[in-house]
């Protein structure tokens, strides 16, 4: 094993390599291009430069994201010569225009599967009528139902979460469904995959889609091939090209697993072993999922098939999928004897790039500004736009107890700087910021008056919230959301709460913190 896998990694090295010498190469051969030797160079400076202005005023104009157009802006104000072709190289060399018609059809066509368990908005309406804008912007305009009928079980760390996996996945009769950002071998993803090939054996369906770029040093370039000969569907979302392109940006970064379209789970888990801590990468590594069992499970197969169908250019018959189209006493059965209040309502959403629908950060936003008493928020990043910014700091000061729990060791120390450079903004308003002391604090979870929460991928930042694919479960008057809030408080006496003097920092901090937040929508 130790053999394959070490060249395995040679042939990963080999394709990374020549990945990045055909990038290196565009990008001298554009230089050289442009500010190379000629008799004619000063009126090409020319020509480029009336690019970059009428770049710069493209820019301004779009429906866009503020930060984007003012990171856009300073990079073309530094650099007038390159800054023009640069942006066109990245955002018009891609057709997202044939992607958002692929989308937009998969959503079309699953659109009514998503209603075979029928239509909850009135009920949970008239139960708690609190949540009518919450409900309705989710369901009647971003097109992702409410669901009663569903069990739910919080699971606060990678191990619980492993061992749920695997219990749940033994029981599968029918489909395997797994859509993961990063797998990587060893005992969790390993433990996982023997599952699979077994039931792939048994005669069940089996999909496994991961992202390209982030496997991309943790499988070999071959690893879906090895799978499919095992009998297990796979697809390698989005793979990674030479290519100077946005649509390198637009990454899967959802997890979920479904199981017979009964039982699904999503959350920041990937299928690594740091995430239940057998090897230890930035300390103790704490995370969050939520397992759903019963109608809110379908919802998250469904989001699992648009995709599918989006990457692998498929057409499934979404409504055969559904689990319970043969027996309606089975479906009725699940939760009847608790009664549907101790169950609560969820309502799982999708968020993607290729549309202007920035899904998750409105789902925060409205949790931030409908709070009454307090907002409890785990993310394991802290890079967040005007809109959020306000919002939280709003929040905090018409007093509303906002908390924040960040890592206090992270993966990567160019976000540590950039997040950290929020705090003291955050502090000034009210609100209080955590550090997991510990480790690495990886959770998404946002609970809020002990009435709502929700449980997802979607990080605090740039990529998560605008060029990513996301997921999440938005969870309404249930007893999951004690759990939820339960688990946030019993993590904070491990936690460091920082204060202004800790967020002091030397001029050349200063200056660095300035300038990276001027480039935090590009990290």
């Amino acid at each position: 094993m130790a053999g394959i896998k070490k060249k395995w990694l040679k042939l990963a090295l080999r394709r990374r390599a020549l990945i990045g010498l055909t990038l290196f190469g565009q990008i001298a051969l554009t230089i050289f291009l442009i500010a190379g030797p000629g008799r004619n160079i000063k009126f090409f400076v020319w020509v480029l430069n009336i690019i970059s202005v009428i770049v710069c005023i493209y820019v301004i104009n779009k429906q866009e994201k503020p930060g984007y157009k003012l990171t856009w802006i300073f990079i073309i104000l530094l650099f007038p010569i390159f800054g023009g072709i640069l942006y066109i190289l990245i955002n018009f060399w891609s057709n997202p225009k044939k992607l958002r018609r692929a989308l937009d059809k998969n959503i079309s066509d699953s659109r009514e599967a998503f209603y075979l368990s029928g239509n909850r908005l009135d009920e949970l309406i008239d139960l708690h009528p609190e949540f009518i804008t919450h409900v309705n912007y989710l369901q009647e305009y971003a097109g992702f139902p409410v669901y009663g009928n569903t069990r739910q079980e919080y699971l606060a760390s990678g191990e619980a979460y492993f061992y749920k996996i695997l219990e749940e996945l033994k029981k599968a009769q029918k489909y395997i469904f797994l859509e993961f950002f990063i797998l990587n071998e060893g005992l969790m993803f390993n433990s996982v995959l023997k599952i699979l090939e077994r039931k792939a054996a048994e005669g069940l369906e089996i999909r496994l889609m991961y992202d390209d770029l982030g496997c991309f040093f943790t499988l070999p370039p071959d690893f879906n091939k090895k799978l499919e000969e095992k009998g297990i569907k796979t697809f390698v979302f989005n793979p990674f090209r030479p290519i100077v392109s946005s649509l390198q940006n637009n990454r899967d970064h959802r997890k979920i697993i479904s199981i017979d379209g009964k039982v699904a789970f999503t959350g920041g888990l990937n299928l690594a072993d740091e995430y239940i801590n057998v090897v230890e990468r930035f300390g103790h590594w704490k995370d969050a999922a939520i397992m759903l069992e019963g109608d809110g499970a379908w919802a998250l197969t469904l989001i699992f098939l648009q995709m599918w169908n989006l990457g692998a250019k498929t057409k499934d018959n979404y409504a055969s999928f559904y689990p319970w189209k043969d027996n309606g006493i089975e479906h009725t059965a699940i939760g009847v004897a608790d009664g549907f209040e101790a169950w609560g309502f969820v309502q799982p959403y999708a968020d993607s790039p290729i549309n202007s629908e920035n899904v998750g950060e409105h789902v925060y936003i409205q949790i931030i500004n409908q709070a009454k008493k307090y907002v409890y928020i785990n993310t394991p990043y802290l890079i967040v736009d005007d809109n959020l910014l306000s919002a939280l700091t709003l929040a905090a000061k018409s007093g509303v107890d906002v908390r924040i729990i960040t890592p206090h060791r992270w993966d990567k120390w160019i976000v540590e700087i950039t997040s950290r450079s929020y705090y003291r903004r955050l502090i000034q308003a009210g609100i209080k910021v955590y550090e997991y002391s510990s480790g690495f604090n990886h959770g998404k979870t946002f609970v809020s008056d002990d009435k709502i929460a929700t449980v997802g991928t979607t990080n605090l930042d740039f990529r998560s919230l605008y060029l990513h694919f996301e997921c999440g479960v938005l969870i309404y008057s249930s007893q999951t959301i004690t759990a939820i809030k339960e688990d946030f408080i019993s993590t904070l006496p491990i936690c460091q709460e920082m204060t202004l003097k800790d967020c002091a920092r030397n001029a050349i901090q200063r200056v660095t913190q300035d300038v990276l937040r001027v480039f935090a929508p590009l990290m």
